[in-house]
């Protein structure tokens, strides 16, 4: 699993437990990419890392120019993954049950969408055949200056997925999805089409 941070200790306090037990259970490890936190983020990772043998952190300096340094961080955190397998996962989207991680592994590409309701955590899972098919929701959740996939209504309707897995091959294509510049015009095209696809799904 990948996950980037920027000033978000408070965030990791709360939830990267639960990325650390999920990851336990399956054997995986978590990659926290944190990219020059202004807070005390760099310190919470240092005390997570105390006896955590599945969680590895590394940092983007601030000194680094990239047109999206969420790219970047995105591609720094899967190059220093060992499985063939990589979870672009969010810190503020924990998951809720061991099931969130494992039917990350099945299809090519694996969306994954969470919900408590009445207390009763919920899991799905949305199979693509590659990343040219997932290419629409993955845009339309992760588009510059949206709230990327934090949204709280109609979540999957919407495409808001907490995480996504890719296979190691196709990593490069899926990172130039995250962070595009769309036009207005573009974002309701995109909003459209995976409202409806995911309606009738």
């Amino acid at each position: 699993m990948v996950i980037v941070v920027h000033d978000q200790a408070e965030a990791l306090e709360h939830n990267l437990p639960q990325f650390l037990t999920v990851a336990s259970a399956s054997q995986g490890e978590v990659i926290v990419v944190d990219d020059s936190s202004t807070d005390n983020t760099p310190d919470v990772l240092k005390l997570f890392k105390e006896g955590t043998p599945q969680l590895y952190t590394t940092f983007l300096p601030k000194s680094v120019p990239n047109k999206s340094r969420l790219q970047l961080a995105l591609n720094i955190g899967a190059k220093a993954a060992l499985s063939s397998r990589i979870v672009f996962a969010d810190i503020t989207r924990p998951p809720l049950v061991n099931e969130w991680l494992t039917g990350l592994a099945e299809g090519t590409v694996t969306v994954v969408y969470c919900r408590l309701k009445h207390g009763t955590p919920q899991v799905l899972h949305q199979l693509f055949d590659d990343i040219e098919e997932a290419s629409n929701v993955v845009l339309k959740a992760e588009r510059r200056g949206g709230g990327g996939h934090r949204g709280r209504w109609f979540r999957m309707r919407r495409g808001m997925y907490d995480a996504i897995a890719v296979n190691k091959e196709q990593i490069v294509d899926a990172i130039k999805l995250f962070d595009q510049r769309l036009t207005a015009g573009r974002k309701m095209k995109l909003g459209v089409g995976v409202f409806f696809k995911n309606l009738f799904s």
